[in-house]
């Protein structure tokens, strides 16, 4: 087939208007299970501070005398806790030029950008607390604050390795961090175990969040060893979303921003995040110092560990 001479065609022709879609395609992921899911505090100050309340040890020998002066028992105190306010924040910044010319998929170029900036804060908040090993910092004039992260909470039930120097945080109080051993296999006896120590411990957890490698694993744990082809809907069903334990049901959830090494056992109420009054994911224009123009989206908050012996983690797992 040959073009017949002189025929005129998009290759050679000035002036032709471009074709852009109105539309701008985003992949990345946003959803923040944990946030999601634990409950929200207001902090007055940037150390927030709680306490948890133990009762003493069941008596199997509580038996006493008829008409006895009785003793008075020891009062087992309340233990005082705290985590410190981190400051995270993103900075967008458009000139006065890009915000004025015509755009496509977005009629504000800066409001664009400050809702970006925004689920990007919303997924560093999520890694921080969740898929960090952080212990909490005071912080100077010189050094940011910084707030102990779950896995420097979790000391009461925990499976990990058995070598390579693993070993929990010295104490439940935000100020030590794990230290992650060689890694094994994720199983469910080491799962089980977990379980059984936190129902002894008195927690109730709903939720165990996993990596996408140990997602799969989980899958294959007993009475989901083998796919189901369901022929009617023609599908197959080789997941699980929630396990049926002996101390309970518990969703399972893949979570992006945590360590693929940790599978983390949860009861979600008994964690929040504590904002600092007025600074929960707010705008801030910044002074104008050009032709541009600024917003910093800020949050101050901390992480609140109501009792971490209602969860627990199995640790050191192998990621693929």
């Amino acid at each position: 087939m040959t073009l017949p001479t002189s025929t005129f065609v998009t290759y050679s022709a000035v002036g032709n208007r471009e074709d852009l879609s109105d539309m701008i395609y985003r992949i990345d992921p946003v959803d923040t299970p944990f946030m999601s899911g634990v409950d929200k505090e207001k902090a007055t100050a940037v150390n927030h501070e709680w306490q948890t309340q133990a009762l003493a040890a069941a008596d199997g020998a509580n038996a006493q005398l008829e008409g006895d002066d009785p003793n008075t028992n020891t009062t087992t105190p309340t233990v005082r806790l705290g985590n410190l306010c981190q400051i995270s924040y993103k900075v967008a910044r458009v000139s006065g030029t890009q915000q004025t010319v015509d755009h496509a998929g977005r009629d504000n170029e800066l409001a664009y950008q400050e809702m970006l900036k925004g689920l990007e804060l919303k997924r560093d908040l999520e890694t921080i607390l969740c898929g960090t090993n952080q212990a909490k910092v005071v912080g100077n004039t010189t050094t940011p604050r910084k707030t102990a992260s779950v896995l420097s909470w979790i000391v009461s039930a925990t499976s990990k390795g058995t070598a390579g120097g693993a070993a929990d945080p010295a104490v439940a109080d935000g100020t030590a961090t794990r230290t992650d051993g060689t890694q094994l296999a994720f199983t469910e006896v080491r799962l089980k175990t977990v379980l059984s120590s936190i129902w002894t411990n008195g927690g109730k957890p709903g939720t165990i969040m996993t990596g996408a490698f140990n997602k799969q694993v989980f899958s294959t744990f007993t009475g989901r060893s083998t796919a189901i082809e369901e022929s009617k809907s023609k599908k197959i069903v080789a997941s699980v979303d929630a396990y049926e334990s002996d101390f309970g049901k518990l969703k399972v959830v893949a979570n992006r921003f945590q360590r693929p090494r940790d599978v983390l056992v949860l009861e979600l109420d008994k964690w929040a995040v504590a904002y600092l009054n007025g600074r929960n994911m707010i705008s801030i224009p910044l002074a104008k110092t050009g032709d541009s123009d600024r917003r910093q989206i800020l949050a101050e908050y901390a992480l609140v560990s109501r009792n971490e012996k209602a969860s627990g983690g199995v640790f050191d797992n192998t990621t693929s």
